[in-house]
């Protein structure tokens, strides 16, 4: 594969390796440097792209590969999974802290998942996979797909009730 050839095949998707390597990894530098270091990794097999019937699902795991060999690594026993607020200027600052309030208490309540359930509700619900290409990148059966991530949601649902119920009856 050329160069223009495999930019304009891989360039597409590196938001999204960015993304997940960001949720997966506490700052943003982390996932700056997993996203080169996969895109360095997807160059070097550059002349075995064609090989591969989805390169963008095959990028993918090696971004959650990658990310999850890091986390587990003891260099980086403090790192964390995290997620950006974007934040929309024109709201007002009572809504932006709520907000913020909010997605602090979604990363609390992501971090007690077990890995699996925070890889599918991300894949899902973030990054909008399609179930078939969640079960082809976890390598997972499409009903594992759908109990986990039944089970993701169900987990957040009741542990965001606790919190809005808290102090209430």
């Amino acid at each position: 594969m050329k160069q223009a050839e495999f930019l304009n095949v891989v360039m597409p998707f590196k938001d999204k390796l960015y993304r997940l390597a960001k949720r997966l990894l506490v700052s943003k530098e982390e996932a700056e440097d997993a996203t080169q270091e996969i895109l360095l990794k997807l160059w070097s097999k550059n002349e075995s792209m064609g090989e591969y019937k989805n390169v963008e699902a095959f990028a993918m795991t090696m971004t959650k590969n990658f990310c999850l060999d890091r986390l587990k690594s003891k260099q980086a026993s403090n790192l964390k999974l995290v997620h950006s607020n974007y934040q929309d200027e024109k709201t007002s600052l009572q809504t932006q802290l709520e907000a913020e309030d909010s997605v602090r208490w979604m990363e609390r309540i992501m971090e007690e998942l077990p890995e699996q359930q925070k890889m599918v509700l991300q894949l899902r619900d973030v990054e909008q996979y399609e179930f078939e290409e969640i079960c082809e990148l976890l390598d997972m059966k499409p009903t594992a797909v759908r109990v986990t991530l039944s089970r993701a949601r169900k987990a957040v649902r009741q542990e965001l009730i606790k919190k809005h119920s808290y102090g209430i009856g």
